[in-house]
Protein backbone atom coordinates (compact mmCIF):
# COMPACT_ATOMS: atom_id res chain seq x y z
CA UNK A 1 0.00 0.00 0.00
CA UNK A 2 1.51 3.40 -1.23
CA UNK A 3 1.51 6.27 1.48
CA UNK A 4 1.16 10.09 -0.17
CA UNK A 5 2.59 12.72 0.66
CA UNK A 6 1.59 16.31 -0.66
CA UNK A 7 4.10 18.60 -2.48
CA UNK A 8 4.15 22.01 -1.89
CA UNK A 9 6.79 24.02 -1.03
CA UNK A 10 10.01 23.99 -3.62
CA UNK A 11 11.76 22.08 -1.42
CA UNK A 12 9.10 18.93 -1.23
CA UNK A 13 9.47 19.31 -4.68
CA UNK A 14 13.34 19.18 -4.43
CA UNK A 15 13.38 15.81 -2.55
CA UNK A 16 11.06 13.91 -4.51
CA UNK A 17 13.10 14.83 -7.80
CA UNK A 18 16.15 14.41 -5.63
CA UNK A 19 14.72 10.87 -4.41
CA UNK A 20 13.28 10.12 -7.63
CA UNK A 21 9.83 9.41 -6.16
CA UNK A 22 7.13 8.62 -8.10
CA UNK A 23 4.69 11.25 -8.21
CA UNK A 24 0.77 11.27 -9.17
CA UNK A 25 -1.05 14.26 -10.45
CA UNK A 26 -4.89 15.78 -9.99
CA UNK A 27 -6.24 18.22 -11.89
CA UNK A 28 -10.01 19.27 -11.60
CA UNK A 29 -10.51 16.43 -8.53
CA UNK A 30 -9.19 13.91 -11.29
CA UNK A 31 -5.49 11.78 -11.60
CA UNK A 32 -4.15 13.20 -14.91
CA UNK A 33 -0.44 11.67 -14.58
CA UNK A 34 0.67 8.80 -12.15
CA UNK A 35 3.94 6.95 -11.19
CA UNK A 36 6.53 9.10 -12.65
CA UNK A 37 9.14 11.52 -11.58
CA UNK A 38 9.82 14.54 -11.20
CA UNK A 39 13.04 16.00 -13.98
CA UNK A 40 12.48 19.82 -13.38
CA UNK A 41 10.49 22.29 -11.77
CA UNK A 42 10.07 26.14 -11.50
CA UNK A 43 7.76 29.07 -10.04
CA UNK A 44 5.79 27.76 -12.68
CA UNK A 45 5.78 23.97 -14.16
CA UNK A 46 6.61 20.65 -13.31
CA UNK A 47 8.27 18.25 -15.67
CA UNK A 48 6.96 14.33 -15.07
CA UNK A 49 8.96 12.27 -17.12
CA UNK A 50 7.42 8.45 -16.83
CA UNK A 51 9.10 6.61 -19.38
CA UNK A 52 11.81 7.75 -21.66
CA UNK A 53 10.13 9.59 -24.39
CA UNK A 54 6.61 10.39 -22.29
CA UNK A 55 7.28 13.66 -20.37
CA UNK A 56 4.24 15.98 -19.36
CA UNK A 57 4.44 19.27 -18.70
CA UNK A 58 2.02 20.18 -15.52
CA UNK A 59 1.04 23.96 -14.58
CA UNK A 60 2.01 24.69 -11.10
CA UNK A 61 -0.84 26.55 -9.77
CA UNK A 62 -3.79 24.39 -12.00
CA UNK A 63 -2.23 20.92 -10.06
CA UNK A 64 -2.15 19.36 -6.94
CA UNK A 65 0.86 16.94 -6.65
CA UNK A 66 1.63 13.76 -4.50
CA UNK A 67 4.59 12.02 -3.52
CA UNK A 68 3.99 7.89 -3.50
CA UNK A 69 5.90 6.10 -0.86
CA UNK A 70 5.65 2.93 -0.56
CA UNK A 71 4.82 1.32 2.70
CA UNK A 72 7.32 -1.04 4.13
Amino acid sequence: MALNRRLVTDQDFQEAMDRQLSVRVFQDDHIVDSGGIIIRFTDDLIVVQSRVSDVAYHQRNACEFFEMKKQR
